[in-house]
């Protein structure tokens, strides 16, 4: 493995910066697929999302339909066994609970001139989550997408995942149907993101689309935003693990495999304070690289993007996290919690051996869909306000408009902005 840096080392800082943007570099042939993509769907509509998926799903969907049919999704309801229906059941419970917490309150006062002002937060109407479907199905990101917009009160949700060769998982249905989501696309990829931000004969146009995909699909909905809002620009997976020598050297390992499994872009980066344990580490990966099923996936990720980090101590360990902004982010040593102040930038906080980023993808209840690329800088987690808007309420009377009305005339003169003047002026002439 090349990708073993020192922070000591004179020129630490611009290396593993140019390690990091390697894996952020664009791909202009991508760009221009995508675009394309889009305007045919914007032109063609139903026509260009059916050949699209014919040419890289393999599926056709003038036969099929472009929806999954109601007798489709309850056959593939009885295929479940019942310790699945109980886990995605726990799943949802613990994950809504979690989300219930984040609901905003409406707000309103009054100053001392009379003035009413507050606010109301009310959702959007209709919205498109996006659940990869292709080198994996991810029941999960259905709930992590699903549960926060019903929790806001969305009314209008519509599932959009590929079925490539017509390949599904049911788990996937389970968990949508279970949270009242029945309108399902076998529709994946930039089309599909395309179809939901313009709309087309049969698919309705949404407000706003959510959840993770791949480069395509993270292309697609940076290109429709404006048209349609979206949760963000969503990478490949990364975590950051960091830890001492009393972390157990075949966990550490599966903690960082557990992400590389997920993409050949995926990144896994071990910061530590031992360099022989860091070693060791690496030899537990290349063991367990071995028996992975996605070996190749795994195995293209860590030898491409994975890292070890050494470092003298964890104050210059939160440092290096820092200049990351890992999407996940696992502290494993004595006294971690203390240094919760000290972290700027990450999407989710893993503390402790018992805490691993897995759980967080599956039940504890925080959203996995996170910020990427070093985004925690400044975004967060999906949530329920990413479902919401806040709408400004303000009600002058008669003396706070003759109190503040000709500041008002002031400062939209001295914009030259007569029109907004006059509409203040006029009315301070009836006082």
């Amino acid at each position: 493995m090349k990708n073993i840096f020192f922070s000591e080392d004179l020129n630490f800082s611009r290396n593993f910066a140019n390690f990091l943007e390697a894996r952020e570099q664009s791909n202009t042939a991508i760009i221009d697929v995508v675009r394309n993509i889009i305007e045919d769907v914007k032109i063609n509509k139903d026509a260009a999302v059916i050949k699209y998926t014919k040419k890289f799903d393999r599926i056709d969907l003038e036969k099929l339909g472009l929806f999954f049919e109601p007798n489709e999704i309850k056959e593939s309801r009885r295929k479940i066994a019942t310790k699945d229906r109980a886990a995605i059941n726990l799943s949802i419970t613990r994950i809504m609970d979690f989300h219930k917490k984040q609901l905003p309150t409406n707000l309103s006062w009054e100053d001392e001139l009379g003035t009413q002002l507050g606010w109301v937060w009310k959702p959007i109407d209709r919205v498109g989550v996006y659940v990869p479907g292709g080198k994996a199905s991810y029941p999960s990101s259905a709930i992590m997408n699903i549960t926060p917009a019903k929790v806001a009160g969305v009314q209008d949700i519509v599932l959009a995942s590929p079925s490539p060769d017509g390949i599904y998982n049911p788990l996937m249905f389970y968990a949508s149907s279970a949270l009242d989501v029945t309108k399902v696309l076998r529709v994946g990829g930039a089309q599909a993101i395309a179809a939901l931000a313009f709309g087309t004969e049969t698919i309705k146009k949404v407000n706003k689309i959510t959840g993770p995909g791949n480069e395509y699909v993270a292309e697609a909905k940076r290109q429709v935003f404006g048209k349609t809002g979206i949760d963000s620009v969503a990478g490949p997976s990364e975590v950051l693990l960091i830890c001492d020598k009393n972390m157990p050297k075949k966990i550490a390992a599966l903690d960082l495999l557990a992400q590389a499994e997920h993409d050949e872009n995926a990144q896994s980066i071990l910061v530590t304070n031992d360099k022989e344990y860091a070693l060791e580490v690496k030899r537990e990966v290349e063991n367990y690289l071995e028996k992975l099923k996605r070996k190749k996936v795994a195995e293209n990720s860590w030898k491409n993007y994975g890292a070890i980090v050494i470092v003298p101590n964890f104050e210059k360990a939160i440092e290096v996290s820092n200049l990351i902004a890992p999407e996940h982010l696992q502290l494993c040593f004595n006294n971690a919690e203390t240094y919760i102040e000290n972290i700027k930038n990450a999407g989710s906080v893993f503390l402790g051996y018992w805490s691993p980023e897995a759980m967080g993808d599956y039940i504890t209840g925080s959203n996995h869909i996170l910020p990427t690329n070093g985004t925690a800088k400044f975004s967060s987690s999906l949530s329920v306000l990413d479902f919401m808007k806040r709408v400004a309420i303000t009600k002058v009377n008669k003396n706070g408009f003759k109190k503040l009305g000709p500041k008002v005339v002031r400062l939209a003169q001295s914009e030259g902005l007569q029109a907004h003047s006059l509409s203040v002026s006029e009315r301070l002439k009836n006082l």
